[in-house]
């Protein structure tokens, strides 16, 4: 049976498009507004027979969110099933295709958007997720942002309003890039361990913790969690623990009178030169001259 194919014509269905002069007067001449700005934008509910298929892809890029139902969507030679919570990556002038499931149609929230700094966004975005799909955590904030960013546009297209809805797509696709979906907030998945690790880290800051210390509290060999730690904050787990330390030392350089070298007790290290030195490679100044500039 041939399946029935529907661009757009859904019941509830909601879309707005920025007539193209103003982008090309307002948005690509305006310094922030031009490193990331919104083409189109909607929302498809219960789309039942939605159906694209661009084999040149399309001009901007485009992010699917799905709230509810079901999908198919092919990226080149790659097909993802789609459900609810899954974020599509789709990158402008790649060949795409994607239909909502038959039996239970899919609700999606979608916008297309361009800028000097789009394509480095969705390359983070893809780099983070090693795909051009990915399971996120349900977030009403997500959706209640991507309505506000709807709601902005509905309102007219002012430059406060059209800029106001680009930095707000920006804000939304870094809260999908780096989700943290229910596992790893329990701290079950690989990036849950990060988590634990750091903390752990928090927890003793008054101490001087091993490596093997580290990797015991989560339940991980040593080469296991320097290279799973590696992987999900850029630093190695003894110099990110260093960093918190200092972090919690300028805290108290600047909202308390304890002594430099009371400060390095607090933080268990005990020899006040050792504190010095550390603490200036990682902020940039001594303790003593960040003390001095707290006023600034």
């Amino acid at each position: 049976m041939r399946h029935l194919k529907k661009k757009e014509g859904f019941k509830g269905q909601r879309s707005i498009v920025i007539p193209p002069p103003l982008l090309r007067t307002f948005c690509e001449r305006d310094p922030v507004m031009c490193q990331l700005y919104i083409t189109d934008i909607g929302y498809y509910p219960n789309a039942q027979h939605h159906y694209r298929k661009r084999p040149r892809g399309t001009g901007e890029h485009v992010v699917i969110y799905c709230t509810g139902g079901k999908g198919i969507c092919s990226i080149g030679k790659q097909t993802y099933s789609i459900e609810p919570g899954a974020l599509i990556l789709l990158p402008a002038n790649q060949p795409h295709e994607y239909r909502a499931d038959e039996s239970l149609p899919w609700t999606i929230y979608w916008a297309h958007f361009k800028g000097h700094n789009s394509g480095n966004f969705i390359n983070m975005m893809l780099r983070q997720f090693g795909a051009n799909a990915a399971l996120l955590s349900y977030g009403e904030e997500r959706i209640r942002l991507f309505e506000k960013i709807y709601s902005i546009l509905e309102n007219g297209y002012s430059i406060h309003n059209l800029c106001y809805a680009g930095l707000s797509l920006q804000y939304f696709l870094t809260s999908c890039c780096f989700n943290k979906d229910e596992a790893d907030r329990s701290g079950i998945g690989e990036m849950g361990r990060v988590e634990g690790c750091i903390r752990y880290m928090r927890e003793n800051l008054h101490r001087t913790l091993s490596l093997q210390e580290i990797a015991a509290a989560v339940n991980r060999s040593v080469s296991h969690i320097a290279a799973l730690f590696k992987k999900g904050t850029g630093f190695a787990p003894i110099a990110y623990f260093n960093q918190l330390k200092a972090q919690k030392a300028c805290q108290y350089l600047l909202y308390t009178d304890l002594r430099i070298s009371e400060v390095a007790a607090k933080l268990g290290l005990e020899d006040p030169y050792y504190f010095s030195r550390l603490f200036t490679k990682i902020i940039g100044v001594s303790p003593l001259k960040y003390r001095k500039n707290r006023n600034l």
